[in-house]
């Protein structure tokens, strides 16, 4: 039992330091290992609680605590449409960019600018089938384009794979993708 934990310790060590660093991991297809099925239990939980119990989520999560925007997220008047990136997108990003997770996290302007770039908020939450093709308005006040394939495109050009639809939350609904949206 002792030999299991410490190798345990070890593993979440080795991980905890890659994710640290970033710059020597290679990029890895993205695979939402045990998404959140749409099912009326996330439909009774908050767009922060369901990312909370969705582990391909935890550096979002992450990036949302280091922002001080939990509350955001978990308000219960609040009905966004949010495009999740999977922690995969997250260590793309910050190979892209050359920063580590600990710089990008102590940026809390970029950081906010960015994640408020994954969240469209409106009247009423946008399900894979409201998504149309045209420019819609993030939070951080930047146009980010649907493409006519149901993709999305940031200001810099890149297009972005949605690649699970319709997490529903009781505040809003999640889409997962495969990049990290990036605004000008």
């Amino acid at each position: 039992m002792t030999i299991l934990r410490g190798a345990a310790i070890s593993a979440l060590a080795v991980s905890l330091a890659a994710l640290s660093g970033c710059n020597n991991i290679m990029p890895q297809k993205t695979v939402v290992t045990k998404p959140v099925a749409a099912t009326s239990a996330t439909a009774n939980m908050n767009l922060l609680q369901v990312a909370q119990s969705n582990p391909d989520f935890s550096l979002l999560v992450e990036a949302v605590q280091a922002a001080g925007l939990t509350g955001v997220l978990a308000n219960p008047n609040a009905n966004f449409t949010i495009f999740a990136p999977t922690n995969d997108a997250f260590v793309q990003a910050l190979q892209q960019t050359g920063m580590t997770k600990a710089q990008l996290f102590a940026n809390k302007p970029l950081l906010t600018k960015i994640l408020g770039y994954h969240v469209i908020n409106g009247n009423k939450a946008l399900y894979s089938s409201d998504l149309k093709s045209g420019n819609v308005m993030t939070l951080s006040n930047d146009p980010l384009m649907v493409t006519a394939t149901g993709q999305l495109m940031d200001e810099m050009g890149r297009t972005t794979n949605i690649i699970k639809t319709d997490i529903k939350a009781s505040n809003g609904v999640i889409h997962v993708i495969d990049h990290v949206l990036m605004p000008k």
